[in-house]
């Protein structure tokens, strides 16, 4: 038999070529008992904090609790599939999502599965769900604005490129409507959105992936769906998913906005968990490090150094508070966390004052250094006003007799309340906002009947935007307020009136500046 040298030299090429250098030893361990989004595990002595571990089937679990004897597993998917005495094996690595381009106007789980029937998410880009926030050194201060399109919040809380605002209330009473406007008002403006559903009903989600749809929101924006039916593991680490997402973004110097709706789901999941791991319960049964939970996550969201590229991520958590308990466990910790909340007030809203935001109780400590100059100029003393107009209409109630100052100056709050109201799903340009808060703070209004304002408001914007382009456009290029553009919106106001006179039969106002 006969050797052939090229066979002989092709198969030992090819085993060269297959040579692994080192030998791949996984440690394997066994299921002792699982149930309920959770397993105990025996046998992974080796295993770390966090390293992602596989179940028969596929099934992806993460090790979360390191005991002496064994290792609690949380269980990342249909954990009904596994049972007592299946093989585990750990993988050596974190748990990371797809990131980049490809998962921009899908709809995902938290581990990157797609859930909106456009086949798979193809991108070579992936990063670890959990990883360490900027340094106070990689940051920078907050100072561009993020406009949301919303009047109230634009001109009184306003948020910034990087900044944290807390979204907080009771059920029902619009947080979800705020986020969705400040995502439909981000169109154009090259911020990427992030929306994450944490313990929503499906039908929920399917309504606001239908109005940003609708919107074309979904163009720019990433939906990870962690429903009320999904286990507690998944809804745990969604909010930690999305950030991870987004954070793509901003180390590429870009800008991101993500939502979190919301964390109380996220909190009450974890303290399942915690509680099923037989942590020590603290206040209200949460473990002792559901503050750490939620500060790792928000941390996240800041606006980078020039050095790293500039870029931000900015994060709209909502807290879901029962019958306006602000001060419960959940909601303070937020708020200690955030950089300023927005407080939605069952009463306002159900009065029909929406966005229903408490001027006294919603702030924002990034303040005027998120607001344009223009915005600043015209909104500088609203929010106070406001809140004092909101005590004398306490004190008036009373049926005291007010002297004249204090009934003017209760009737242009009427007025304002009325100009602050906004349409849900129609964001408003900055511009335009300048111009009717302009109107109203400086008295154009007094004499307008409180129910004729939106009437008001929309005609003269019409006016403007059709006749005094000129005018929006300067004031669109220097969003600022200077002598001259103040005398051109006396002037075009002056106008407006006279029109709106006519056709209303209403007085048009004297004002004195």
């Amino acid at each position: 038999m006969k050797f052939k040298a090229d066979e002989i030299a092709s198969v030992i090429q090819h085993e060269i070529e297959q040579y692994r250098s080192h030998i791949d030893i996984r440690e394997v361990g066994r299921v002792l008992e699982v149930g309920d989004g959770i397993a105990r595990v025996y046998g992974l002595s080796n295993v770390m904090a966090g390293e992602m571990v596989e179940f028969p089937g596929g099934v992806i679990g993460l090790a979360f609790n390191l005991e002496e004897n064994s290792v609690g597993v949380i269980i990342l998917g249909d954990y009904l599939q596994i049972n007592e005495g299946d093989e585990v094996r750990s993988l050596g690595r974190l748990l990371s999502v797809p990131v980049g381009e490809a998962v921009i106007g899908r709809v995902v789980d938290p581990l990157g599965n797609p859930l909106d029937g456009l086949g798979p998410i193809e991108t070579t880009e992936s990063r670890f769900v959990e990883s360490m926030a900027p340094g106070v050194a990689h940051r920078q201060p907050v100072c561009e604005p993020l406009q949301t399109g919303i009047k109230a919040v634009d001109a009184m809380t306003p948020i910034g490129r990087g900044q944290r605002e807390l979204i907080i209330g009771d059920r029902k009473t619009g947080k979800t409507a705020v986020a969705l406007d400040a995502i439909l008002n981000q169109k154009d403006s090259g911020v990427k959105c992030f929306y994450v559903a944490v313990g929503q009903k499906d039908s929920s989600v399917a309504g606001v992936i239908e109005i940003l749809r609708k919107h074309g929101a979904m163009e720019y924006t990433t939906v990870i769906v962690s429903g009320a039916s999904s286990p507690a593991p998944l809804q745990y680490v969604a909010p930690y998913a999305g950030t991870a997402m987004a954070e793509y973004f901003m180390y590429k110097g870009e800008h991101a906005l993500i939502v979190y709706d919301d964390l109380s789901k996220q909190a009450q999941a974890y303290r399942q968990l915690s509680l099923l791991m037989r942590r020590p319960p603290g206040r209200e049964a949460y473990p002792g490090d559901v503050f750490y939970c939620h500060s790792r996550l928000l941390e996240r969201s800041s606006k980078l150094s020039d050095a790293l590229g500039g870029g931000s991520l900015t994060s709209l958590p909502i807290i879901e508070t029962l019958e306006g308990e602000v001060s419960a466990y959940i909601p303070t910790n937020v708020i200690s966390i955030t950089d300023g909340q927005i407080y939605l007030q069952p009463d306002l809203f159900f009065a029909g004052i929406r966005p229903a935001m408490n001027v006294g109780i919603s702030v924002s400590r990034v303040g005027g250094a998120a607001q344009i100059k223009a915005m600043k100029k015209v909104a500088g003393g609203l929010r106070l006003d406001l809140a004092a107009f909101r005590e004398l209409e306490a004190f008036a109630q009373l049926g005291t007799e007010l002297d004249a100052a204090t009934q003017s100056q209760l009737d242009r709050g009427y007025r304002m309340v009325e100009l602050l109201k906004q349409p849900q799903y129609k964001p408003m340009n900055v511009i335009d906002q300048v111009l009717s808060i302009y109107a109203g703070t400086q008295g154009y209004l007094d004499k307008i009947p409180v129910n004729q304002v939106p009437q008001w408001e929309q005609g003269f914007l019409e006016y403007i935007h059709s006749e005094q382009k000129d005018l929006w456009d300067k004031l669109n290029e220097q969003r600022a307020l200077d002598d001259d553009s103040i005398a051109a919106i006396q002037a075009a106001i002056g106008e407006f009136q006279k029109r709106f006179a006519q056709q209303t039969g209403a007085k048009p106002a004297t004002v004195t500046v």
